[in-house]
């Protein structure tokens, strides 16, 4: 199974936000040092790396200054188209190796770009920006409630949000999607390229619109893969995924109940739901022990959740439900694979990295006041307490995820940005996506006036390059995308796969 931070534990969507758009000068061009790549992968594939120097603050371009990491996978075929830049989404994700995994799916197409992946500033090898100490890891008591796990997960997002200011308060008013829209402009230039191309999903979905509008004349062939709502908060966004996720547990519900023998969870849908309800409603006032750990109610909201999100996983997610029903009835011995990835998953040294990661670029995009997140933490709970009875699994996960941006006391240094150009774009999105959702893509769609959408009739975060990923392929999106990047030429129209 493949699970994404810090989607799983901040808030897993991003944001455009409406504002001024004035776009920077281009820098000008650097000589790029080239040398062996650490990553193992890269270094196997023939990558080389290299530091592309770019302004902290870009409108003081003669002060201080961020290495921005860079890797190169040079053209093998001619005629060379030039090249072609990828990040991973997140916010937060590094990706100086995510070129390397499109690869596969990209084919003979790959041979004809330098594909070049980078790590977005203050995150993986661009300088990255460490929070100091984390407290210990906690774990919920043996007796708990509702209320008590959300004053607990108050006290840790204002935590982060402290420690962060603390140690870099100079810096976090630069992390923004705009300034790593500018960073990927700088990358093209050191480059020597006049224009860039760019593949982009989720998080980075969104990276690549503020890119059209920012850098209109300097896109090239772009490819954005699962966008939110340009007009829409982060919070509103992560509320909205609500009512797709109770969908998609209907789905998986009736899939569990048709392998009923192996299972054992329901024999129906509604029998299948009514068994994770038991278990949420236990876990809400007696988390589950599991392995030395006690898992709670919000704990088995986000396994859910992230399980969820695509249609291949629900064997695994059936089996890491069956696992916690018999832990809750204290006859586990020992979890299965797939609920032992969750909880590794949950307590792993890059937690704390992913969770910085993300809170950076969430906290300071502006337009809203650290990107919509409601101050008041009497919001949350009363959207939570208002959402249980048409969302009852997933209403409080969505509407009571509290980020560290309601505690952030650094202020963006400029607004966001307001969509809206005839930039050719191809987009692809899932009509079942649970994560963002297909409602707020065709939103984009509409302010992207030159773009064609490929939609996917599938419950999937990510449309492009599943089969790569172990997941079904979905050929005619493929083939879309391949199409656009060897020969420039945009669907006719929209299409549906």
């Amino acid at each position: 199974m493949r699970f994404t931070l810090p989607a799983a534990l901040a808030v897993g969507v991003s944001t455009l936000i409406a504002g001024p758009t004035p776009a920077a000068a281009s820098p000008p061009a650097e000589q790029l040092v080239w040398r062996s790549c650490p990553d193992e992968d890269l270094a196997k594939a023939g990558a080389q790396c290299a530091e592309v120097t770019v302004p902290l603050d870009y409108s003081a371009p003669g002060g201080r200054t961020v290495k921005i990491a860079i890797s190169r996978i040079k053209a093998t075929a001619g005629p060379k188209r030039g090249i072609l830049l990828g990040n991973p989404g997140g916010p937060g994700g590094a990706g100086l190796g995510y070129l390397l995994s499109l690869r596969p799916a990209l084919g003979a197409v790959a041979d004809q770009y330098d594909l070049i992946g980078f790590d977005p500033r203050f995150l993986g090898e661009s300088q990255p920006i460490s929070c100091g100490t984390p407290p210990p890891p906690g774990q919920p008591g043996v007796r708990t409630n509702p209320r008590k796990d959300f004053d607990s997960a108050i006290e840790s997002a204002r935590d982060l949000a402290e420690r962060c200011h603390e140690t870099n308060a100079a810096l976090l008013p630069h992390a923004s999607t705009r300034n790593a829209a500018r960073d990927m402009d700088a990358i093209r230039a050191a480059l020597g390229a006049g224009k860039l191309s760019y593949f982009g999903t989720s998080y980075g979905a969104d990276l690549g619109a503020v890119f059209t509008q920012m850098f209109p004349a300097r896109a090239d062939r772009i490819v954005i893969d699962s966008s939110t709502d340009p007009a829409a908060s982060q919070y509103e966004l992560f509320q909205r995924t609500g009512r797709p996720l109770e969908r998609a547990m209907d789905e998986w519900a009736a899939w569990v109940a048709g392998h009923h023998s192996t299972y054992r969870l329901g024999r129906t849908a509604t029998e299948v739901r009514d068994t994770v309800w038991r278990v949420l409603k236990h876990a809400g006032h007696t988390p589950i022990p599991v392995d030395g750990n006690r898992i709670s109610a919000h704990v088995v909201r986000l396994m859910l959740k992230q399980s969820l999100h695509n249609q291949e996983h629900n064997p695994a997610l059936a089996a890491l439900v069956r696992d916690l029903v018999a832990a809750d009835a204290g006859t586990l011995t020992k979890p299965g694979p797939e609920l032992a990835a969750m909880l590794g998953l949950l307590t792993s040294p890059e937690l704390e990295a992913s969770l910085v990661g993300g809170a950076l670029f969430m906290c300071g995009d502006g337009g809203w006041p650290a990107g919509g997140w409601p101050k008041n933490p009497r919001t949350y709970w009363h959207n939570m307490q208002r959402s249980r009875a048409a969302e009852p699994v997933f209403g409080p996960y969505v509407n009571g995820m509290i980020a560290p941006c309601a505690f952030w006391k650094s202020t963006p240094r400029e607004g966001g940005t307001a969509i809206g150009n005839n930039v050719p774009v191809l987009m692809l999105h899932a009509l079942r996506d649970n994560n963002v959702t297909y409602d707020g893509a065709l939103a984009l769609h509409r302010r992207l006036a030159g773009s064609r959408m490929v939609t996917a009739d599938i419950r999937s975060h990510g449309v492009y390059g599943r089969g790569a990923e172990g997941l079904t392929a979905v050929p005619c999106a493929d083939e879309a995308v391949n199409d656009y990047l060897r020969g420039g030429a945009l669907p006719t129209g929209d299409i549906t796969c």
